[in-house]
């Protein structure tokens, strides 16, 4: 098998940890006779510096013609005065390749569960995945404006846009344990009431899920309480935002969680949850993790490889049984030797060989 692959490694920790996603496809592309094309692009602050702008034509357009895009991260203190931040590429980036639904897999391995802020039985059977609608809403509509002395902004949901991001979840809890938490405001805001009215009319075309509405503020408890009763939880833009923010806590780091991101057809971007860490840029301290499962949601997702995906995260759960952690999991593994020991796994070269 061929791929394109663009791969965007942004500012502060994106292009170490970047470097641990390229080593890793080298090895499975060797391990199983594929080709991976990895294209670099500029974005972000980098792109800022070198073109002027955070998303370049040239890296829309590579993009585009690509199969699957990876992520590192973007922004950092040296742009957060300017006009035009970082952040704008990552916005205009989903807008322009229709990337609405927004995948946050949420699940406590055993090797690191005790590193949890909650209670080790609260996170145990933790696992669920939360879909959050991506181009619309809060941070997308308009008007908005800011005067010195008031700043509006819109919140806008069309019915399509509900019901593609609803059922994309739906689809998703038919492969899973078959239950979907749609949380809302719907006590308060409009949006809302037309969220849940959308999302129980979804509801009706699949008998065999669960659908349970929850608002924002329980939802928000029962992440802390009872992390372990969701599936699939499914919300809108500026909640998803939050809440999946939440919930990478209960693994006990971002650094541990990967996402990717959708679109009805065309290419899907992949990237940790965690941002730049400006401050051990550079120092070879980064958890490459949440970026090494992001590129086994890519090989299962965007290239129906399930046994490729299925070997690195594999990979992964052995190098964590042997001890291996970097410092944001009380450890002291660079980056560099982490990924080195999941090369190592993946390639069977055993210790002392």
């Amino acid at each position: 098998m061929e791929g394109k692959i663009t791969c965007l490694q942004g500012d502060g920790i994106g292009p170490e940890v970047m470097a641990s996603a390229k080593q890793v496809l080298c090895v499975i592309g060797e391990k199983y006779g594929h080709t991976f094309h990895l294209h670099d692009a500029d974005f972000g602050g980098i792109a800022i510096d070198t073109h002027g702008e955070p998303l370049p034509e040239a890296t829309l357009q590579a993009c585009l013609s690509s199969d699957a895009i990876l992520l590192g991260a973007v922004g950092g203190p040296k742009w957060d005065t300017l006009a035009v931040r970082p952040e704008a590429g990552l916005l205009g980036l989903r807008k322009a390749l229709g990337l609405f639904a927004n995948i946050r897999p949420v699940y406590v391995h055993p090797a690191v569960a005790h590193l949890s802020p909650l209670k080790e039985e609260i996170v145990q059977d933790v696992d669920f995945v939360v879909v959050r609608e991506l181009t619309g809403g809060i941070y997308f509509s308009e008007p908005k404006e800011r005067t010195s002395e008031h700043a509006t902004d819109t919140l806008t949901y069309t019915r399509e846009e509900i019901t593609r991001i609803v059922q994309h979840a739906f689809e998703l809890a038919r492969t899973r344990r078959k239950k979907v938490t749609s949380i809302d405001k719907a006590n308060v805001m409009e949006s809302s009431k037309l969220w849940r009215e959308v999302a129980n009319e979804v509801g009706a075309n699949y008998p065999d899920i669960v659908l349970e509405h929850l608002l924002v503020d329980a939802a928000a408890m029962e992440l802390i309480r009872r992390p372990s009763r969701f599936d699939v939880v499914v919300t809108e833009n500026l909640f998803g935002d939050i809440l999946s923010d939440e919930a990478s806590m209960i693994a006990g780091s971002l650094g541990l969680l990967p996402s990717a991101s959708h679109s009805l057809e065309g290419p899907s971007l992949y990237e940790p949850i965690h941002g730049s860490a400006p401050d051990i840029a550079g120092e070879n301290k980064a958890n490459p993790l949440a970026m090494l499962y992001s590129v086994s949601m890519m090989l299962r997702h965007s290239f129906l490889l399930e046994e490729e995906a299925n070997d690195v995260e594999r990979a992964i759960s052995a190098v964590l049984a042997a001890g291996y952690r970097t410092g944001d999991l009380r450890g002291e593994a660079t980056t560099t030797l982490f990924t080195e020991k999941v090369v190592q796994e993946l390639a069977g070269v055993k210790e002392g060989v």
